[in-house]
Parts: C-alpha cells; structure tokens; sequence
C-alpha cells in the first residue's frame, strides 16, 4: 500500500499522527508532492520525521522554493533559521516533477508549482475545473495517475481521456487564504490532517484527528493568527 502526502507545511504534529495512521493501515512507502517544510510550527522537526520513512518519490512545492529563493519575510526567515544547512540542501535537491510507475508527480500542475489543476479560483473559492480545463493544464502528459496537491483540497477527478487526477489534500494546513491570482480562500472546513493511500488502483482519503491547539498555540506564538485560525478550524472566516 502507498501513501500519498502534500502540502505538510512545517506541521510535525499533524504528520506524527497521519504516519502513525498509516503504519497501521499497512503502508509500506509514501509519496510525496510538496510544501514539505515552509510554516511557522514545527519545520526541523518535519524534516527529521520525513527522513524515517521510506519515500519512494517525492517533489518540491512553491514554498518549499520560496526558502531557497525567497526574501523579506519574517516566518520564512524563521523557518530558515529553525531548519539549519541540511534540510535546506535537501530542499534544493528535490526536482519540481517525478515519476514513480504509473504515477507523474506534481505540487500544482507539471508544467507550473503554482497552478491550481482541479480548482478554478477566480470566484474567490475553490470551483472544480471543467475537464476541458485539467487536460489544458496537463498538456502533453500521458501518466495513467496524475498526483498533485498545493490546492491542499482532496479531490480525484477522472478525465474523458481515462487518465485519474488525485489530491490527498494538506497534511498540514487545512484552510488558508493568499492574493494570487485573485484574492481566495481554501478552506477543508475542518482541522484534520489529511493524506490518500493507493492500493491496487483503489483510491482511499483519510481525515486523522490530532493535536491541532498545539499547531495553532504555536502559530500564535510566531505571531501568526492567519495560520493559527485556519489550523483550529479549516475555515478562514
């Protein structure tokens, strides 16, 4: 059985929970589709469990990116701080797409880490894209299976063209809100920790309860109330 993770976001405590859920289900490796470490909680942390655990493929997310490259933010100044040299080398040696069997792994589409595949925003939610639009934003691929995340909503559409378009949905962050490419708001409507597994083509999504006043206290504690509101809640408003 396979494990499908995306978008944990520094969370160690939702991850703690979603790899003990999975040990017991009979996981025996994992996928992983990106936004591994940015976030005010609990990056290091993250990145120690994350390399206990057999990843069979895995790719970088915009925010992952966004500490090698990014600048004049104080939470990613902290994230750097609390990671140190190593995760960050990890980080930047991580390829923006892969492939694992039948799988093309992706964090937004394959051609762009911050595209929304399965979701059309400009309504300022999450709106599910017409098949038309997925195949656009897929372009040339073939892959049976197109994993991808960074929307942190779980969703599997099946396309006319018999190709499967799956997102576990976030780890870590169940709601959150941004200003590109329009004002939006992504919200779960709940605070559990999200991930899928795959067994013989079968498609299972998991919602694990876990400690999320601790995620959030800790949010608080760096000064961010946006983070700490849509990690007790998974709504924004």
């Amino acid at each position: 059985m396979t494990g499908v993770l995306a978008d944990i976001h520094g969370n160690a405590w939702a991850l703690e929970a979603v790899l003990a859920d999975a040990k017991r289900r009979g996981v025996t490796e994992f996928l992983d589709l990106g936004d591994v470490l940015y976030g005010p909680l609990a990056p290091r942390r993250t990145y120690e469990l994350m390399t206990g655990v057999k990843i069979a493929a895995q790719v970088r997310g915009n925010q992952d990116r966004f500490i090698l490259d990014g600048t004049g933010n104080p939470t990613l100044d902290w994230v750097r701080a609390d990671l140190g040299p190593e995760p960050v080398a990890w980080l930047n040696s991580l390829p923006a797409v892969a492939t694992h069997g039948d799988w093309l792994l992706c964090h937004g589409s394959p051609s762009s880490d911050v595209t929304y595949l399965l979701e059309n925003v400009a309504s300022g939610h999450a709106r599910p894209r017409p098949d038309v639009e997925i195949q656009c934003l897929l372009g040339p691929t073939q892959a049976a299976w197109i994993l991808c995340g960074h929307t942190h909503l779980p969703r599997l559409v099946r396309l006319v063209s018999g190709q499967q378009v799956m997102n576990p949905g976030s780890v870590g962050l169940p709601a959150y809100d941004d200003t590109v490419p329009v004002p939006h708001a992504m919200e779960s409507l709940s605070p559990h920790a999200r991930y899928a597994t795959i067994e013989d083509g079968a498609v299972s999504f998991h919602s694990i309860a876990y400690d999320w006043d601790a995620a959030a206290a800790r949010a608080r504690q760096l000064g961010r109330e946006d983070w700490a509101r849509g990690l007790e809640s998974g709504r924004m408003s």
